[in-house]
């Protein structure tokens, strides 16, 4: 997979160009919350996964992408699909537009736009699923637009600054 083009942002294979990218959304803190990270990450483990992120999906059971601006190709965000199952042609997705100044302004919507039809159509999946902090206004509001809806909250699932949280769990079925 070379890239999958957009009329605003474009997705396309990790590089290892991309380490002090990568390394700079993995150790910020602000986002650790989401993403369930709770030690930072090393150059060097970085430096690693992206030497294996070649793998097919099929093998890793993830898949990284980064997205990039139209048209000067600038890195603003990752987009992954992670818990890849095969058998049951699901995954579940998550995505992360790196500088608050590039949050609010479509670029997490072209990657969704993007995305969807690459699961489901080339992956062949059946099934796409997110899960969200319910005080995350704004993923919430970027997965029902596409469609998710939500499928049940999980009470006091992630334990956030020494206080529990709920975790929603949106989905979107290919009928």
């Amino acid at each position: 997979m070379e890239s999958l083009q957009g009329e605003k942002v474009y997705l396309r294979a990790l590089e290892p160009e991309d380490l002090e990218f990568v390394h700079a959304i993995e150790n910020d803190q602000d986002i650790w919350e989401f993403s369930g990270t709770i030690t930072p990450y090393s150059r060097f483990v970085i430096r690693q996964y992206l030497e294996n992120a070649q793998q097919d999906i099929f093998e890793a059971k993830q898949l990284r992408m980064a997205i990039c601006l139209n048209p000067s190709g600038h890195t603003v965000g990752l987009i992954d699909l992670f818990d890849f199952e095969p058998h049951h042609r699901r995954a579940g997705v998550g995505i992360v537009v790196a500088h608050q100044a590039n949050r609010h302004t479509g670029i997490g919507s072209g990657a969704l736009e993007l995305l969807i039809p690459y699961a489901f159509k080339t992956l062949g999946l059946h099934q796409l699923y997110a899960n969200i902090t319910p005080t995350n206004l704004a993923s919430v509001a970027l997965f029902t637009k596409f469609g998710f809806a939500l499928a049940g909250v999980k009470k006091d699932w992630n334990l956030i600054q020494g206080k529990f949280y709920d975790e929603a769990v949106y989905q979107l079925i290919n009928s």
